[in-house]
């Protein structure tokens, strides 16, 4: 449902994206601070191994970092149109009749009827990052395994690590031309295609729940992506911010997709040349 110039959906736009970014350049600055205190590898063999707990805080705190820019756009319109209700109503529907005692009101509404301007998008709006998180942090359990996994495959000395890092690039390069990408792709660089599915999304959850459904496709389009960065080393900054640039110009440019094209044959090239060239991937710590 659209909203007038004047209603809260509108008037907390920008709102949204202020504060997703601002979650972000905090997420960065904490990731800096704890890189500066660990190896570059972590999760490849090269340091010693966290805990799930403490990785799956790391991991989070990283997918906040670099995912909450990319997702700013779909926030933003949805609490613009969806997460915003009719304007000056306390839900974007009608009670059920019988649902609500006689003369109570919902909580956060004033006497009269009327809900604080705001205050229903920004709620809403954290229920759709909260399930788009909740996705990441699933996948940061697959990834916690394989950290694991290529920890022992790399072996003691790390001699095995340039092939297990072409390995991940070239899965990532394909990736990068595949049907799967582009459909979820698609669906990412249209935050309106988003709406017309969430919209009919019922009860008390529905925000998380269109955060999770939208983190579905997020995940689908840039798992093969978080992969390489699982191989490089989780707290390897330079492609910690290569990986979110490439995240966020192939959801947001208008090239978007040929741009993801290009990135995929970087990353085969990448792929070949890792093994002769190691330090093509970079061990910086900070």
């Amino acid at each position: 449902m659209a909203t007038t110039g004047t209603s809260p959906g509108r008037r907390s736009a920008p709102a949204v994206w202020s504060t997703l970014l601002l979650a972000s350049a905090m997420a960065w600055a904490w990731i800096v601070a704890y890189a500066a205190a660990m190896p570059a590898r972590m999760g490849a063999g090269m340091a010693p191994q966290p805990g799930v707990g403490a990785f799956l805080g790391v991991w989070m705190c990283m997918m906040a970092a670099m995912m909450l820019p990319a997702v700013a756009p779909v926030a933003t319109i949805y609490v613009r149109t969806i997460g915003a209700g009719p304007p000056g109503l306390p839900d974007a529907g009608p009670a059920p009749a019988g649902s609500r005692p006689a003369g109570s009101r919902p909580a956060g509404v004033r006497p009269g009827g009327v809900r604080p301007a705001g205050a229903l998008p920004a709620g809403r709006a954290v229920g759709l990052v909260v399930g788009y998180l909740l996705v990441w942090a699933a996948y940061g359990i697959i990834a916690f395994a394989a950290t694991r996994a290529f920890g022992v495959l790399s072996g003691p000395s790390g001699s095995a690590a340039p092939w297990i890092d072409a390995a991940a690039l070239a899965v990532a390069g394909v990736y990068q031309f595949t049907p799967a990408k582009n459909r979820c792709l698609s669906h990412c660089r249209s935050p309106l295609a988003v709406l017309l599915h969430v919209g009919n999304f019922r009860g008390p959850l529905r925000d998380v729940r269109a955060g999770f459904w939208h983190g579905g496709y997020c995940l689908g389009c840039c798992w093969s992506l978080m992969l390489v960065l699982v191989a490089v080393g989780m707290m390897n900054i330079v492609w910690m911010v290569l990986l979110a640039g490439v995240v966020f110009v192939e959801k947001t440019w208008r090239y978007g997709r040929q741009f993801s094209y290009a990135v995929g044959g970087l990353l085969l090239i990448l792929a070949i040349a890792v093994p002769l060239q190691p330090a093509l991937v970079g061990v910086a710590g900070m």
